[in-house]
């Protein structure tokens, strides 16, 4: 479930009614990795085990799912005790500690430096005509159920050869993202086939997710900031935005899109 009833007053032209109202859920869960606890996110609750899992991957705690052992969920109290095999120490400030790294003559600017250690330069990844990226966006906002009912969630799809794969629906866009990387781990999708189709805008974070991922084509109907930009054009990474109304703009690695 991930949405629930609720009762409100709405005001419209002048008048008070009361009604129900579909609202987007939101809990937090706290992730305990070999007994150390390690991080707590605020999701939607569900997809949960591929969230948990995306999300340890993409911070290089794992780098399979094979390696999570197991997965204990307390739902009553919001916790996941994990039992995983890991070369990193959980209790240094690696996952809170700002570091700036240069590759290759070029300068990246990483917030934390997990993610200098598990970002990718991404070498492989579709090509896509305009028609795909327009029909792949239509096709995310007509599967955004959740976001029609509450207008309050993000959404993100995995697009192969003209098909959707997978959508994910959460009240984060990372943990929409970090749930997209569950399912790609779990059932062995190459993330060099795949393009992503996401309901929120191009963000730094959302760049470096993707290289995490390694996905190379990111979709949004959003625009994207500079600093976004000079991340994507750093990772090879594709980002296309403002696909709205028949158009869209193309910000990076413009030759995987084509006529």
């Amino acid at each position: 479930m991930k949405s629930s009833n609720r009762k409100i007053v709405s005001y419209h032209k002048g008048a008070f009614r009361e009604k129900e109202d579909c609202i987007a859920l939101e809990k937090p869960l706290t992730i305990r990795v070999n007994g150390v606890e390690f991080a707590t996110v605020v999701c939607t609750p569900q997809d949960l085990e591929e969230l948990v899992i995306g999300f340890l991957a993409s911070e290089g705690v794992v780098r399979s799912h094979k390696a999570v052992n197991e997965m204990m969920f307390n739902e009553a109290h919001g916790i996941v005790n994990v039992i995983a095999e890991t070369n990193v120490s959980l209790e240094t400030d690696m996952y809170t500690k700002r570091k700036i790294s240069s590759c290759c003559g070029k300068s990246r600017h990483f917030y934390l430096e997990s993610d200098s250690r598990t970002a990718r330069t991404i070498m492989n990844a579709p090509t896509l005509s305009a028609e795909d990226c327009i029909q792949y966006m239509s096709t995310l906002q007509d599967e955004s159920l959740t976001f029609r009912s509450t207008g309050g969630v993000h959404n993100a799809a995995l697009f192969s050869n003209g098909d959707m794969i997978a959508i994910r629906t959460d009240i984060g866009r990372h943990n929409a993202l970090d749930k997209l990387y569950g399912y790609l781990l779990q059932n062995h999708v190459s993330p060099s086939e795949v393009a992503v189709a996401f309901s929120g805008r191009i963000s730094s974070e959302v760049v470096l997710k993707l290289s995490k991922m390694g996905i190379g084509v990111l979709l949004s109907k959003s625009a994207p900031t500079d600093l976004a930009l000079s991340l994507a054009e750093d990772l090879e990474i594709t980002t296309v935005g403002f696909i709205r109304r028949g158009g869209f703009n193309i910000y990076t690695r413009s030759d995987r899109i084509l006529l």
